[in-house]
């Protein structure tokens, strides 16, 4: 179902759009973990190796298409929220009709140059067979992955993030399952693994159709669904490509500090492996706190209820603010155990460095909370060269440092955190001087 959000309780509707989203990103996140592990126990260490080593391409195109969809999921918002049903039918067919295109060629490529990318990134040539058949496999399927996050999006936008969450649900549990069936049954390896991932996703694309169809009007086009108009394409893309690269910036600087970290050892790299894990844990729901304030405050701006978009964006730092505090205070008094899921007992140089990141990087959290909402701001207000500029310039500071810290300085694994500290604080320098200037446009 559709939630009007120009209306009602702000409070209540922010804090039942975020629980969902939520949820299905910590449900993602273990559903990751248990696929690795399926992997890894049954095929072993280089099958393990080929699906991670596929991962890195894997991840920047997800990206890309969720930046796109994230993109498009604004627009559709503020037109719905300016009950403007019209122009969101010819958006909601142009942006579909664009990705379908665009996933049908980003498929083709990768389909043909599979083995090429692998071997630019220096893969072994024991687990190139594998990871190029993984990868191919993937992206053949690569359509299911758009209209899935094309759908999820859409849904979001009119209000409705509990229908995603369910369809997210059903496709990863039919991913373990089917893992099991095709790796472990059938002994396919790790293209069964893939052909897993690429049913899964096919199925849940199905379902929400047949809900969409059943349940959903708005989105029951008909011959609608054949509109395309390039206007609205243009626009989607200004807004989309933004979305992407601020996504796929931040992945590639990751991999950035990951090679400075795997040249310091494995103690090092197991420890990087493990807090990423627990920030991720962490620091997801902030994101997810931003995207319902997003989608609050762009319903709000297409109905032109300035003052209700700035109640929204106060609620969602106070909801922001009360998660983070309870979670700084928890992973910081319970670092050592929660370390210890992601490490072996024998890892005690690990869990040291560890710990050591985990107890300065907690009480950091609110300062990556704090430019989490700003995002959600500028993304509700459409400006999203903001979020993209920021985002550079977080990664782009936190890459710095990262080098200065561990290989002019030799400062040791603890400096990571302070690394990640002083990115956060140089994309609010940028960000809350422009929120502040554009608040009090909100006044008039």
């Amino acid at each position: 179902m559709s939630k009007d959000m120009t209306q009602g309780k702000i409070t209540s509707q922010l804090i039942l759009f975020t629980i969902p989203l939520i949820l299905g990103n910590l449900f993602q996140l273990t559903y990751n973990a248990a696929d690795s592990v399926i992997v890894g126990k049954f095929l072993g260490d280089s099958a393990l190796a080929a699906v991670g080593t596929a991962g890195p391409v894997m991840n920047l195109v997800i990206l890309f298409f969720s930046g796109m969809c994230m993109g498009a999921g604004i627009l559709m918002s503020t037109m719905f929220g300016a009950k403007d049903y019209e122009k969101l039918e010819k958006q909601i067919s142009t942006s579909l009709i664009g990705g379908l295109v665009l996933s049908v060629l980003i498929s083709i490529f990768i389909l043909l140059f599979a083995t090429p990318i692998l071997q630019l990134m220096h893969v072994p040539k024991e687990v190139l067979p594998g990871a190029s058949g993984y990868l191919r496999i993937i992206f053949a399927g690569l359509i299911f992955t758009f209209i899935y996050n094309f759908l999820s999006n859409t849904l979001r936008a009119l209000g409705d993030s509990k229908t995603p969450l369910y369809f997210l649900t059903i496709s990863a549990v039919l991913n373990i399952l089917l893992d099991l069936l095709f790796v472990v049954g059938f002994h396919w390896g790790v293209n069964g693994s893939a052909i897993a991932t690429v049913l899964s996703g096919a199925l849940s694309c199905v379902f929400c159709a047949i809900h969409i169809k059943k349940n959903v009007p708005l989105l029951c086009l008909g011959k609608k669904w054949f509109i395309f108009e390039k206007s609205l394409l243009a626009k989607t893309f200004s807004y989309g490509i933004t979305s992407a690269l601020q996504l796929m910036c931040v992945q590639l600087g990751k991999l950035f500090v990951q090679s400075m970290v795997n040249a310091r050892g494995i103690a090092f790299m197991a420890a990087f492996a493990a807090t990423n894990r627990v920030d991720d844990f962490a620091l997801t729901p902030q994101q997810n706190i931003a995207h319902a304030t997003t989608t609050f405050m762009a319903q709000n701006k297409g109905a032109r209820q300035n003052k209700r978009m700035k109640k929204g964006f106060l609620r969602g730092v106070m909801i922001e603010y009360g998660y983070t505090i309870i979670t700084s205070f928890i992973v910081f008094i319970f670092a050592k155990p929660i370390i210890q899921l992601f490490l072996s007992k024998d890892s005690m140089e690990a869990l040291g460095l560890a710990v050591t990141y985990i107890q300065i990087i907690a009480f950091m959290y609110l300062i990556s909370g704090t430019t989490n909402i700003l995002q959600g701001f500028f993304r509700g207000t459409g400006d999203l060269k903001i979020t993209l500029i920021s985002s550079l310039m977080n990664i782009t500071t936190r890459v710095i440092f990262t080098f200065l810290f561990l290989n002019v300085m030799h400062y040791g694994f603890g400096s990571l955190a302070w690394a990640n500290t002083i990115g956060w604080i140089a994309m609010f320098l940028l960000e809350f001087p422009l929120m502040i200037h554009y608040w009090k446009k909100l006044e008039h």
